[in-house]
């Protein structure tokens, strides 16, 4: 027999993403890298500070991890029924009706993406500070963006597991710098142990949606273990043990290093986060480790951003992967690397993005910092605060159509709970946006945002309304993964061998 004639056809060569190539511990890399410790502690924290003049930010994260643990409860138990790289999208799709889970995913896109190309606007913002001191060279914010641009869109084609690798190195110098940095700032001439960071009371009171919404935006990244499900060994106890690890190290690590940085910044932590901006989490620290380790650290931060870049990368490659296969979007998304299982054009597609806007920011003269990383990372973290709160209704419609295999509480004690939780948060994100980007009530801020991610909610689900007149094999595959009318074996025998209902409305 010729060689061809077993050689599988190439359309299932370059449809499916790499089996088998992610234990427990890569994909909490995956998961902690987005949600970039350095990142958020010396970046998002002492910038948020200055922004909305609010502490109480350790008692935010700890508020987060519980909602956020009790929601993964039903999010980790759905994850045992559908295995699908799109995440938010297949669950809402099938918890909810296709027709909101294409809506989420054009959500789930945006926010996703404003994470991503934020980290180019504080990593060139903080590299043309460092270059000058290190170096005595001014070299524009955008040069350096577009640098680890081009770096990130070559490792977005690469196998996975590279790029776990290259996290995995880059997430454990960020812990320790962390953890070294903040047990120092325990001991700066400054420090009194204050509780503001840890006042229940500044989660009810004047800013309090500021502050989640701050809060979320360290955590984002927890709930993306799931994208990585078909890439994964084992992947029940993988997602499930994930998911909980990545809750826990982010609420300790940051509730802690926040704590510690507030406490040890004197009286006037505001006035200081306004001035140092990201140093201040090493300045403090630096009567007692000296230059050599602010510099460090510094450098720490880069790589800190650089991962959250590769990482976040790697979420929307998937995302559009899998509304390709499904032909939800153009099937070319859909296709992936034979040999390395990657993402190619969704890869591809996100790096032309983020090209576009960081041309745009430079041409414009908009501010990195301020404008594009912390204004990018808080407007992401409100757009994934909303799709978790759908993604909470979700699980409680999933698991009522399909009770069986879950007890009580993993069907609908927890996520009843978590989701009314999730839409007391999501209103007071809403309804402080103007404390959270630092901005007069109803200026233009305050309601593009929120207006961006309304009309592509509604756009999605008129998309997939016309899908449904005019391709409705395309439609009854939506949210179903490798199990869709586009994959190889056709939607008949998907439903053959699926118990989910064969229609949700």
């Amino acid at each position: 027999m010729s060689s061809t004639a077993t050689k599988p056809p190439q359309s299932q060569l370059s449809t499916a993403l790499a089996k088998d190539r992610l234990g427990v511990a890569a994909v909490v890399f995956f998961v902690m890298s987005a949600a970039a410790p350095l990142t958020v502690v010396a970046g998002v924290v002492p910038t948020g500070i200055a922004v909305t003049e609010l502490t109480g930010i350790s008692i935010a994260f700890i508020a987060c991890a519980v909602v956020l643990a009790l929601f993964a409860v039903g999010y980790v138990a759905m994850s045992r029924h559908i295995e699908n790289a799109g995440a938010f999208y297949a669950y809402i799709a099938q918890g909810l009706g296709r027709p909101v889970g294409v809506g989420a995913s054009w959500v789930a896109l945006l926010a996703y993406n404003m994470f991503q190309i934020a980290a180019y606007g504080g990593f060139g913002f903080i590299a043309n500070l460092q270059f000058q001191e290190w170096f005595g060279v001014d070299i524009p914010w955008w040069g350096l963006a577009l640098a680890v641009w081009a770096l990130t869109a070559i490792l977005g084609v690469r196998d996975v597991a590279v790029n776990g690798k290259v996290l995995a190195t880059l997430l454990v110098a960020e812990i320790v710098v962390v953890v070294a940095f903040s047990f120092a700032d325990m001991f700066s001439p400054n420090f009194t142990a204050s509780s503001a960071p840890l006042d229940p009371g500044t989660l009810v009171g004047a800013g309090s949606g500021a502050l989640l919404v701050m809060a979320v935006t360290g955590f984002v990244g927890f709930e993306q273990s799931v994208v990585f499900s078909e890439e994964s060994r084992d992947p029940r106890r993988t997602v499930a043990r994930a998911t909980y690890i990545s809750i826990a190290l982010i609420a300790v690590l940051y509730g802690f290093a926040a704590w510690a940085m507030i406490s040890g910044a004197g009286d006037d932590v505001v006035g200081r986060a306004r001035e140092e901006s990201s140093a201040l989490f090493f300045n403090v620290a630096s009567d007692q480790l000296g230059s050599t380790a602010v510099h460090l650290g510094n450098a720490l931060f880069l790589t800190s951003l650089i991962a959250a870049m590769i990482s976040f990368h790697n979420i929307i490659a998937r995302y559009a992967f899998s509304l390709g296969r499904e032909g939800v979007i153009a099937r070319a998304f859909g296709r992936t690397v034979p040999g390395t299982g990657a993402p190619k054009n969704g890869s591809l597609a996100q790096s032309a993005f983020a090209l576009v806007v960081i041309v745009v920011y430079a041409v414009a003269g908009w501010d990195p910092l301020v404008n594009l990383f912390f204004w990018g990372g808080t407007g992401g973290g409100i757009g994934v605060l909303l799709l978790i709160t759908l993604a909470a209704f979700a699980v409680i419609g999933y698991f009522m159509k399909n009770p069986h295999g879950e007890d009580f509480w993993h069907r609908l004690g927890a996520p009843v709970l978590s989701a009314i939780l999730l839409v007391i948060m999501s209103y007071l994100a809403i309804s402080n946006i103007a404390t959270l980007f630092g901005v007069e009530p109803g200026s233009r801020p305050t309601w593009v945002v929120p207006l961006a991610f309304g009309v592509l909610l509604v756009g999605g689900i008129i998309w997939a309304q016309i899908l449904r007149s005019s391709r409705p094999q395309v439609y009854a595959g939506i949210g179903l993964g490798a199990r869709s009318a586009s994959s190889v074996g056709g939607f008949s025998a998907a439903l053959a061998s699926t118990d989910e209902p064969k229609d949700h409305l």
